[in-house]
């Protein structure tokens, strides 16, 4: 048992026993979500349709492809950004310099599977891939996170996240006992928090719609519109890749199992569940309804962007004529909280954009038993992390305004 060193956290998710809950549960959540999606009745609720043996989960060439993806990532992440970004100042005084370049990752990645469909890449074999795919990124979630685990041993305590410095091997496994893991200017948790997965997101979402095609001479009205929506949601995240230099995720949770395994697994095989559905669920669209649901996600998306925009605004400078004007309260972190604009309306206004962005994603399916992905659920869950409290106006937050944190603190990249 490694001992602690320097501040540490409160434990949350029920501290070691829950830690390992979660290891098993999370993973387990994925492979049922995976399964339900493709099975005739498309249940959530009951037991899996078929508990898939290692034949069908182990495959050498999905962890080669795994990996190669991987390889991909990193060396687009090290071609010459547009911009380098300052990070916030450490405990040791220093501001960690990020690559600005997600999103010409994205377009050289697109650039790249477009040949490849030329050359006639079998694109369209991936969705029956899935199972395997999972099954090794979470094997190299969790070799990573043991790996990044060994390093944080030898590392000083102002490189330590507070969350993942309890001095127990499993809970400080799961929640990451380095702030932020690097070697050389590599940074690991940076690196995997938006490109991988949410890239990887869309590539799933092409492949299953290249394959709808192949089955049924064309994709689906249903199919266009969650590809489209969801490319949408990637775009974004990766034009502003800048804004996830204020989140949590980067500025005070270390990287351990937790963030690997939902940035690496959960992101890509859960967040595709709708495309997936429909290949295996075909549902009729017409224009009509089609017009009402690109209407949805539209507002969804158009609140989104006002609240994260104004939230990123004045994180960065809390003086930009823009916010300068708004409202804000004291936290108990010597914060300040915005309570006016598009946060004095409603408590969460990018979650509730979240929330309507993906019920948008989900009508295409028609099936209530299908929900939203867990991005949604996630983000109206309760404060799960409340160390110190607040003013009453806003007495469960934490001073950071995003909040709610149960599986999305496992699981969702916060790119706000």
């Amino acid at each position: 048992m490694a001992p602690p060193q320097g501040p540490r956290a409160p434990l949350e998710f029920g501290g070691p026993l829950g830690a390992a809950a979660l290891m098993l549960l999370l993973p387990a959540t994925m492979f049922h979500l995976l399964l339900a999606a493709r099975s005739g009745p498309a249940r959530l609720l009951g037991p899996p349709p078929y508990l898939p043996g290692l034949e069908m989960l182990w495959s050498p060439w999905a962890l080669f492809l795994c990996l190669a993806w991987l390889g991909l990532q990193a060396a687009l992440y090290l071609l010459p950004a547009r911009k380098v970004a300052e990070g916030r100042e450490l405990k040791d005084k220093r501001r960690l310099l990020y690559p600005i370049n997600g999103f010409q990752a994205l377009v050289l990645t697109a650039l790249l599977v477009g040949l490849g469909v030329l050359a006639r890449l079998p694109l369209g074999a991936l969705p029956e891939m899935l199972l395997p795919l999972a099954f090794s990124a979470t094997l190299i979630a969790f070799v990573g996170s043991l790996l990044l685990y060994l390093k944080a041993l030898v590392a000083p305590a102002s490189a330590l996240a507070p969350g993942g410095n309890s001095g127990n091997p499993v809970y400080d496994f799961f929640l990451g006992r380095e702030l932020n893991p690097r070697i050389c200017s590599f940074d690991f948790k940076y690196f995997c928090e938006l490109r991988p997965g949410l890239i990887g997101w869309v590539l799933i979402n092409l492949a299953l719609l290249m394959q709808e095609a192949e089955l049924r001479g064309s994709p689906s009205l249903a199919m266009w519109l969650v590809n489209g929506f969801q490319l949408l949601y990637v775009g974004d995240a990766l034009w502003h890749e800048e804004a996830v230099l204020t989140t949590m995720d980067i500025i005070h949770d270390g990287f351990g199992f937790m963030l690997a395994f939902g940035d690496l697994a959960w992101v890509p095989f859960t967040y595709s569940l709708q495309a997936q559905f429909l290949l295996y669920h075909p549902q009729p669209l017409g224009l009509p309804g089609a017009s009402v649901i690109c209407l949805i996600n539209a507002v969804g998306y158009y609140i989104f962007r006002g609240a994260n925009s104004q939230k990123n605004t004045f994180r960065k400078n809390p003086s930009d004529p823009r916010v300068a004007d708004l409202e804000t309260i004291p936290t108990a972190t010597g914060r300040q909280l915005l309570v006016s604009g598009w946060w004095g309306m409603v408590r969460h206004p990018n979650y509730l954009g979240d929330l309507i962005m993906a019920l948008a994603w989900s009508l295409p399916c028609a099936k209530p038993q299908i929900r939203p992905p867990d991005l949604s659920k996630a983000k109206i869950l309760p404060e799960a992390r409340t160390p110190l409290p607040l003013p009453r106006r806003w007495s469960r937050e934490r001073g950071r305004s995003e909040g709610a944190h149960v599986l999305s603190a496992c699981c969702v990249p916060r790119h706000y």
